[in-house]
């Protein structure tokens, strides 16, 4: 972390990232073993209540070798804004209720996740501040 203008700013630290590549070892994903494995990796980094800058890179990293093995084995793309947030809600046990404050109300909640109206790029970026990712996963 450094401090700016007496603000607390979160810095990405390649040291730490290159560890955590070193760790798990994130590659092209080639088996259904392998993507379980990386699965619950995402799973466990959701899970966490803060993560950090480096965290986040390797999550969003993940989640789109993941994607990347899923469309290519499944030959279905399933995976849209409402799918993604789906997913982020079962991997932290949240219900639509849990998103009312995040997105303002029942009402968007309800209509977003039945695909009948697309987020606000700001609404996006809550949802992307709420759970640590990329506000894009939101977005068509």
């Amino acid at each position: 972390m450094t401090k700016t203008n007496g603000k607390t700013t979160l810095t990405f630290n390649s040291a730490v990232y290159s560890q955590l590549l070193s760790e798990y070892q994130p590659r092209i994903i080639k088996t259904e073993a392998e993507n379980d494995k990386f699965l619950e990796v995402v799973q466990e980094l959701l899970a966490r209540p803060q993560i950090s800058p480096e965290e986040n890179a390797l999550l969003e990293l993940l989640v789109r070798l993941i994607e990347d093995f899923e469309d290519r084995y499944y030959q279905i793309n399933t995976s849209n804004p409402q799918s993604r947030l789906v997913h982020l809600m079962e991997a932290r046990s949240l219900t639509e209720a849990n998103l009312i404050a995040v997105l303002g109300s029942d009402d968007i909640v309800g209509k977003f996740l039945s695909d009948k109206i697309e987020l606000t790029h700001e609404q996006a970026e809550a949802l992307g501040k709420f759970f640590h990712v990329d506000a894009g996963l939101f977005s068509v």
